[in-house]
């Protein structure tokens, strides 16, 4: 009831503030492209007051319709209120129901408020608002999904929906095809910066901030709606050898460890001096992002396919924390550093050898992007483009079917434009598969597994088939022979000592259970029941587990990493099934992050880094070598196309 009545309180107050939209002194409402650094120099003001007056969480993720109060204390207008309309609908989102507001001017869509979410900071939660956005642009609820966040688009079309037809309109007026042809002749327009990104994921924002902390001012092209790319959705974990948190935890470790562990992880088909830059450069990268004010958890844990716990966990959830520790500095140096999204890379631009900066286009325009210093690419992998996966594949079954955890912008564009102007592209086969995606999206969410020390796979039959701290290539080979490819992954209270404990996604086990993507059971036999397997089979698998736990047996697998035995209810099941998850490989790169070409030659002016990257992780990558790829190469590509002087 409560809950209810703030959500009244909120309308009504949202819905003043539209109606004050007319006092254009006193409030403004926010465009495409804006940033608040320029709103705020336009109407007089700063951007940490506008910052502090419409208590805003994250200044960088205002949006397009949004309202915001340029003075303290706007008052409303005299103009009734009953004249304005809002109805109230609801949707089912990726994280539970999304609550919107429809306002409207006759039968005209004038505004939609996203009142309440529980989506994904950063990529659900932008979708809701780009969806809001285009529906008030085309009248229409037929427009496209945000790509990679559908089910945020189809809750916010299902609640505007329902909002409608509160208000009594015809829907199917609502439901026009929206035209997606191109109206006009799109311009052509020049920009010019000392260093050009192209790609706003983990990598391509690292280096940005490292290239303006150099000395550098930046241009950041995105082909996608939103910036964070892989980053911002992945389960964060980020491999580091640690001298303060793993001594406090009394866990030995060394950078020859790490080193080794990834370069033979990997088959020995890395770049040793790449594989040395990486676990070397790790830690102090780790450090940088401290720096700007990311926080880790003090916890060490090990990630799938880490092979030691060296795995560090961000505060925030999945990651955001990366995203949003480099666009609040990407914020506030606005002026130097602009990000233009929905603008896709389509060629790099080569003058006299040198490559001087990259033609794009967007809806609007034709972009000619010139760069004083150096090119960085950081476009990611190709896991999302089923037909160069299937072109490169040699290890694996066939890969048309398979599922991604990735977004659908990793689609390897980088590599084809560093390839047509001679750059070498190595390791394109390696290919890495995860055992452990969702079965209905291939996505890394949903999944019950925290630690790899405190849980066990089971098949079909309830038996275990493999070492569940193997290498990710061992354990989706294994997992392959199973029945259907499917896989329990088992858990107990240890992992989830309540209800509204949560995952590396930010998803409490109470959430799991109640949209089924989770089985919860007091007994063993009663959650082998509800997940179709042998009772005996699971009760003896947890049985040889434990004695493994206890040291009383060797483990039957060979498995060494083990905390806690799985004897304490509520026990808990999920599904999972291989997924494709990481390319290996792509662009050649020295340890400075330059370009190579095929006779191993530095590509002048041209740099790139993380998932675009080949040569790193060879035939395997370790689980938490990901994210520190991407801020240690991203940080060299930064610095060194910012230093990168033309005349010398």
């Amino acid at each position: 009831m409560r809950r209810r009545f703030l959500s009244i309180f909120l309308v009504i107050i949202l819905i003043c503030l539209t109606i004050s939209s007319i006092y254009a002194d006193s409030i403004y409402i926010v465009k495409k492209g804006d940033v608040l650094w320029k709103i705020a120099e336009e109407g007089k003001t700063t951007w940490h007051e506008l910052t502090k007056i419409n208590n805003l969480k994250n200044p960088h993720q205002i949006y397009p319709g949004q309202v915001l109060k340029l003075k303290d204390g706007v008052t409303d207008s005299n103009k009734d209120i009953s004249e304005l309309d809002m109805y109230i609908g609801e949707g089912k989102g990726c994280y539970g129901t999304i609550q919107v507001g429809v306002s409207l001017e006759g039968d005209k869509i004038k505004d939609i408020l996203i009142l309440e979410h529980n989506e994904s900071p950063g990529v659900g939660e932008i979708a809701t608002k780009i969806i809001a956005e285009e529906i008030i642009k085309h009248q229409s609820i037929a427009v496209d999904a945000v790509a990679g966040c559908t089910k945020s688009s189809s809750g916010v079309l299902a609640a505007v929906e329902q909002a409608l037809g509160k208000a009594g309109v015809n829907i199917n007026d609502y439901w026009k095809e929206v035209d997606k042809s191109i109206t006009q002749i799109r311009g052509k327009i020049e920009k010019k910066a000392d260093v050009i990104v192209i790609g706003a994921g983990g990598a391509g924002l690292a280096a940005a901030v490292s290239a303006h902390q150099n000395g550098a001012k930046v241009l950041v092209l995105e082909k996608m709606p939103l910036v964070g790319g892989n980053t911002i959705i992945s389960g964060a974990a980020y491999n580091a050898v640690d001298p303060k948190r793993q001594s406090a935890l009394g866990i030995e470790d060394s950078i020859e460890k790490h080193y080794t562990q990834t370069y033979e992880g990997g088959d020995k088909l890395a770049k040793p001096e790449l594989v040395r830059t990486l676990v070397e450069k790790a830690y102090p990268a780790l450090e940088w992002l401290e720096s700007m004010g990311m926080k880790f958890k003090d916890d060490i844990f090990t990630v799938l396919g880490a092979l030691w716990p060296r795995s560090h966990n961000p505060v925030k959830p999945i990651g955001t924390g990366y995203i949003e520790t480099y666009m609040e500095y990407i914020n506030k140096h606005s002026s130097d550093i602009e990000i233009m999204l929905s603008t896709k890379a389509t060629e790099l631009i080569v003058e006299n050898g040198r490559v001087v900066g990259a033609e794009a286009e967007n809806p609007e325009n034709i972009v000619i992007a010139k760069a004083n210093n150096g090119v960085i690419i950081a476009t990611g992998g190709f896991g999302a483009n089923i037909n160069a996966r299937n072109h490169y594949n040699k290890m694996w079954p066939d890969l048309t079917n398979l599922k991604t955890t990735n977004r659908p912008g990793a689609t390897g564009d980088g590599m084809w434009m560093a390839e047509n102007i001679g750059a070498n592209l190595i390791g394109m086969e390696q290919i890495q598969l995860l055992p452990t995606g969702e079965p209905n999206t291939g996505s890394l969410s949903g999944s019950i597994g925290h630690s790899v020390e405190d849980r066990m796979f089971v098949n079909k039959d309830g038996n275990r088939f493999i070492d569940e701290g193997a290498k990710r290539d061992v354990m989706t080979k294994a997992l392959f022979q199973q029945r259907d490819s499917w896989m329990w992954i088992i858990v107990d209270k240890k992992s989830y000592p309540t209800g509204d404990t949560k995952n590396n996604f930010d998803e409490t086990i109470d959430f799991l259970v109640e949209e089924g993507i989770a089985f919860k059971a007091d007994t063993l036999e009663e959650l082998a029941v509800k997940i179709g397997v042998d009772p005996i089979n699971l009760v003896k698998s947890v049985e040889t587990f434990n004695k493994a736990v206890e040291k009383e047996i060797e483990d039957p697998f060979g498995r060494t990493l083990f905390k806690n035995k799985i004897d304490t209810a509520p026990y808990y099941a999920g599904a999972r099934t291989p997924t494709v998850h990481h390319t290996m490989g792509g662009i050649e790169i020295n340890t400075k992050a330059q370009v190579l070409d095929k006779d191993g030659k530095v590509i002048k002016g041209l740099y790139a880094a993380g998932e675009a990257t080949g040569g790193i992780h060879g035939s395997n990558r370790l689980g938490g070598n990901a994210v520190p790829d991407t801020v240690v190469f991203g940080k060299i590509a930064g610095e060194s196309a910012a230093k990168d002087n033309p005349n010398l």
